[in-house]
C-alpha cells in the first residue's frame, strides 16, 4: 500500500513493492478535476504510523481512495472492521474478497485506542461484509462503538454498515449503540445491480435506511452512489427520489474511478457542473444535505456535514 511505502522511505527501511495491481487504471484518461496531490503532510504521517503500529485497516488504503491525503491531513480516517476480507464481490472495490479467516476479537479495543490517540472529532467505521457470521459482525460493530464512546468520549461517531442480508436484530444492535450518523451505501441505481453489485439487494438497503429511521427517529441517516458505472439520468432521479421519501438526511454523490484493469470500467466522467445539479436536486426533492462532486466519497468532508446538520 502507499502508505507502508511512504514510512519504509521515510525510516530507510527496505521493503519489496508489489507492481501486479495497476492501482490507478486509466489515469492518462482522467479529467483534470480528477487529479489530486499525493498525500504526506506530517498529520498525514503520524496518523499512518498509528494504524500500522496498531495492525489496523482503513478503508481509505484498502479502496485507494483519491482524498485519502486531504482527509488524514485533517485528523480523520474511515477504520475498517471484521479484518480485510471481504464476503462479497462487488464489481468495484477494490478490498479483497475471500473467506476471512478468523474473527479478531480484540479489534474494538484497538481501533478505541488509535481514534483516542488521534484525538479526532468524528472518527467514521466501515466494515467488510461477514456473511458467514450469523449476526454479520453487528456485536463487533456495537463493542467498537461502545469502546469508542469510553477511550474518547467527545469524539463523534459516523458508521458505515452493511446491509446484515435483511437481519433487523443485527441492525438493532448497532442503532442500540447510539452512533451519530447511520451510514449505509446504495452505490449505485436499481439496474445496475446484478453487475456492480451481485450479492446485494436495491430494496433491501433502501429498506435497512427506512427501519433505521424506524428504530431512532432523531438518528441521522446517510447514504452514498456513484455516478460513471452507466446509469442514465432517468436511472437517478427516482433513486433521490427513494431516498428522499426513505427521510434519509445526507447524500453522498460521486465519481466511480476503477480501482485496478480487473474491476468494471468507468462507463463516463461525470462533470462537476452535472454533480452540482444533482446536489440542487436532491435537496429540492427533501434531502437535507448532499455532499456531490467528482472526488466526493462516502466520508469526504464527514466533519463539516455534521456541522452543517447541527445548525
Amino acid at each position: 500500500m502507499f502508505t507502508e511505502r511512504l514510512l519504509s522511505v521515510m525510516e530507510d527501511t527496505p521493503l519489496q513493492i508489489d507492481t501486479t495491481n495497476t492501482q490507478q487504471a486509466n489515469r492518462a484518461a482522467r479529467p483534470a478535476w480528477l487529479k489530486v496531490r499525493a498525500p504526506g503532510g506530517p498529520n498525514y504521517i503520524r496518523l499512518a504510523r498509528l494504524v500500522r503500529d496498531q495492525g489496523l485497516h482503513t478503508v481509505c488504503e484498502e479502496a485507494n481512495c483519491p482524498n485519502m491525503g486531504e482527509c488524514w491531513e485533517h485528523g480523520t480516517a474511515t477504520f475498517m472492521i471484521l479484518g480485510d476480507t471481504c464476503t462479497r464481490s462487488c464489481g468495484f472495490c477494490a478490498v479483497k474478497t475471500g473467506r476471512p479467516p478468523f474473527l479478531d476479537t480484540d479489534e474494538p479495543r484497538r481501533v478505541a485506542e488509535a481514534i483516542a490517540g488521534m484525538n479526532v472529532q468524528h472518527a467514521v467505521l466501515t466494515s467488510v461484509n461477514r456473511d458467514e457470521l450469523p449476526d454479520g459482525g453487528a456485536a463487533i460493530w456495537a463493542e467498537t462503538i461502545t469502546r469508542i464512546r469510553e477511550a474518547s468520549s467527545e469524539t463523534g461517531i459516523e458508521v458505515l454498515i452493511p446491509d446484515f442480508q435483511g437481519d433487523w436484530d443485527a441492525l438493532r444492535a448497532v442503532m442500540d449503540a447510539k452512533p451519530d450518523i447511520l451510514n449505509h451505501n446504495i452505490e449505485t441505481v436499481p439496474r445496475l445491480y446484478r453487475r456492480v453489485r451481485p450479492q446485494a439487494k436495491y430494496a433491501r438497503s433502501i429498506e435497512l435506511l427506512r427501519v433505521a429511521k424506524e428504530m431512532d427517529p432523531n438518528a441521522v441517516t446517510k447514504t452514498g452512489m456513484m455516478l460513471g458505472l452507466g446509469e442514465v439520468e432517468s436511472d437517478i432521479e427516482p433513486v433521490l427520489r427513494d431516498l428522499a421519501e426513505t427521510k434519509v438526511d445526507i447524500l453522498t454523490l460521486g465519481q466511480y474511478l476503477r480501482p485496478t484493469m480487473k474491476h468494471l470500467p468507468v462507463d463516463r466522467y461525470v462533470t462537476p457542473e452535472e454533480f452540482a445539479r444533482w446536489k440542487e436536486t436532491g435537496e429540492a426533492m427533501g434531502l437535507r444535505h448532499v455532499e456531490s462532486g467528482p472526488l466526493v466519497r462516502s466520508s469526504y468532508h464527514a466533519w463539516s456535514q455534521v456541522r452543517e446538520l447541527r445548525k
